[in-house]
Formats: C-alpha cells, structure tokens, sequence
C-alpha cells in the first residue's frame, strides 16, 4: 500500500512514477512485507532521482497507517494488498485523507469471482462486501472501472 502527501502503494517503479508526478515537496510512504520485492523499489526510487522523498516501511500496513496523525493531510492512496484487509484500511485511512483527496482499491473484480455467488473464499467474500459497502458509503463518491482486474477509485467528500 501506498499513500502520498500530493502522491503514497505498494513497492516498485509505480510509486516511482506517482511520485514523480506530484507536487515539488510532497512526499510517497509505500508499505510492504517483503524484503526481496522492496530491493527493487529502492533500486527504481535511486534511479528515478526520489530515494529522498519516498518511505519505505518494511511492516504490516494496518500498523504503519495507525501510526500516522489522525490529520486529514493524505492527497492519494494505492492499496494493494490482502484483500480481506481492504475494509479495515479503508476505515484507518480514511480519517487521514484530505477532503478531495483519493484511494484507490485494486483487483476488486478479482478475476470474475466477486459476481461467483459460489465462490465463498475469504478474499472474495471481503472484496464483495467492500464494494456493496463503498457503493452507500456517503463519505466517498466512488467509481469501480473495469480495467484488469478491476480497480474502484474512492474520493473523500
């Protein structure tokens, strides 16, 4: 997951590029378990030239979010991750975002199964939970674009 200060995802040459492509003196904060897959990213933050305004925190994101200010100061979030964690991201996240601000959830069709009412794995039952809920939450006007596997974008009232 990824969570920006006028750009912030998940490890390698996409957050390079967000942060890229945001103001002068914002700043990336990317979340990630793995160490082999965040090797890489520093690789591609070094060679982008933004090594000095991207965070990387080797740790579940649910505790690095936690320990962020409760100050709505975030202007974009990527997350992409466990899926049965997207609800409770979205929740911790939301406090934090600028109004206007963004997040974004990625493979919320999961391949399909979300429209499978037969499908009753833990990734898919949360996905289809998290979209029935965005779709009434009157915090966000939400979309759900059907590129991939799907990617439903979240903008804070």
């Amino acid at each position: 997951m990824c969570s920006a200060r006028a750009a912030r995802s998940r490890s390698g040459p996409s957050p390079a590029t967000a942060r890229s492509r945001s103001r002068a003196d914002g700043t990336l904060l990317c979340c990630d378990l793995n160490e082999e897959w965040t090797a890489i990213a520093r690789r591609y933050f070094g060679r982008a030239g933004l090594a000095e305004r991207i965070t990387l925190r080797i740790a579940p994101a649910i505790e690095t979010v936690r320990a962020l200010p409760r100050t709505p100061e975030i202007d974009l979030v990527f997350i992409d991750a466990d899926k049965t964690g997207y609800r409770a991201y979205y929740e911790e996240i939301l406090p934090r975002l600028r109004p206007g601000g963004v997040i974004g959830f990625d493979n919320v069709l999961w391949g399909g199964s979300v429209a499978d009412p037969s499908d009753t794995s833990d990734g898919t039952v949360a996905l289809r939970a998290l979209n029935d809920f965005l779709v009434r939450d009157q915090r966000v006007d939400v979309v759900m674009l059907p590129v991939a596997d799907g990617l439903t974008l979240a903008r804070k009232r």
